[in-house]
């Protein structure tokens, strides 16, 4: 039997890199042991790869940089946990050739999660790290799908208060390799969610009638989630070429209803860096108007 400490750090490294799809050491320092020495979670991570659970590809024009990823093995015992269940990865996240082509764009979306779960332990809001998820399937019928880099559930105020407000988000994250009018489309596929009612199959038309229609979304969660594009891979001016696509995308008469009461919010990866993800460095698509907090 593979000696996993159920209870404690390597339970959770696995989970978090299961979920997560891809970090490098430092990164699964940050997310899951900050307050111990780093160390510690090499011997971990090195722990976990003899005995099945992970393994790594070592980026030789990054200083030789080390990416950890699950392995199938470590993929179908962590899929089988409560805290991840129905949360299956691609079946292509365990293959290094897999992993080596979508390396950057991960370690990015594991960068944005970081900026979010350090700030919230610096308040003292609950975002632990498995409220983090990537890539949650959110059908649109007829084969299409919005897919963002990652569902984010984040509470404001500690974990034992009772007067915090819970707040969700789709995060998505754009590294430049798309045209800003492939970005800003991705604002009508999310109107086209907010909007989406699924049609029942094999239901009788007297039960159908009966029934309340409602939108599909409603039966995940209680309000909308914000959506929030982070921009990165790309100086100033590619910023603002991007905010003023995203925006351009926001006057299009069939997103009216779904802006008006879902914030739409962009901001570049190196503000949420220098200042941090609670800091005004939000900029409203639906106006310009000036930058705000995204929890706000």
């Amino acid at each position: 039997m593979t000696d996993v400490d159920a209870g404690g750090g390597d339970h959770l490294a696995l989970a978090v890199l299961t979920q997560y799809r891809m970090a490098t050491t430092e990164q699964m320092h940050r997310v899951i042991a900050p307050g111990v020495r780093v160390e510690q979670t090499r011997r971990r991570m090195a722990k976990l790869r003899n005995e099945g659970l992970i393994d790594r590809i070592t980026l030789p024009r990054s200083g030789r940089l080390r990416v950890w990823f699950p392995t199938s093995y470590g993929t179908q015992i962590a899929s089988e946990w409560p805290e991840l269940r129905g949360r299956r990865p691609p079946r292509k996240v365990s293959d290094p050739t897999a992993a080596r082509l979508r390396v950057g764009h991960t370690l990015t979306v594991t960068e944005t999660a970081l900026a979010f779960l350090e700030d919230a332990r610096r308040r003292g809001d609950l975002c632990r790290p498995l409220d983090w998820i990537p890539e949650v399937h959110h059908s649109l019928g007829g084969g299409e799908a919005v897919i963002p880099d990652a569902l984010m559930y984040y509470r404001r105020g500690p974990a034992d208060g009772d007067d915090g407000a819970m707040l969700r988000a789709f995060v998505e994250v754009d590294r430049a390799t798309m045209g800003p009018e492939r970005l800003a489309a991705k604002i009508g596929a999310y109107a086209r969610l907010y909007r989406y009612i699924s049609t029942p199959v094999a239901r009788r038309r007297s039960t159908f009638t009966q029934d309340q229609v409602e939108e599909e979304w409603r039966r995940r969660y209680p309000l909308f989630p914000r959506v929030l594009f982070v921009l990165d891979g790309t100086g100033p001016v590619g910023v603002t070429t991007r905010i003023r696509a995203l925006r351009a995308a926001a006057q299009d008469p069939a997103a009216d209803g779904f802006l008006r009461y879902v914030p739409v919010l962009v901001a570049s990866l190196t503000d949420l860096r220098s200042h941090s993800p609670s800091a005004p460095v939000w900029h409203p698509v639906q106006e310009p108007a000036a930058p705000v907090t995204w929890s706000q």
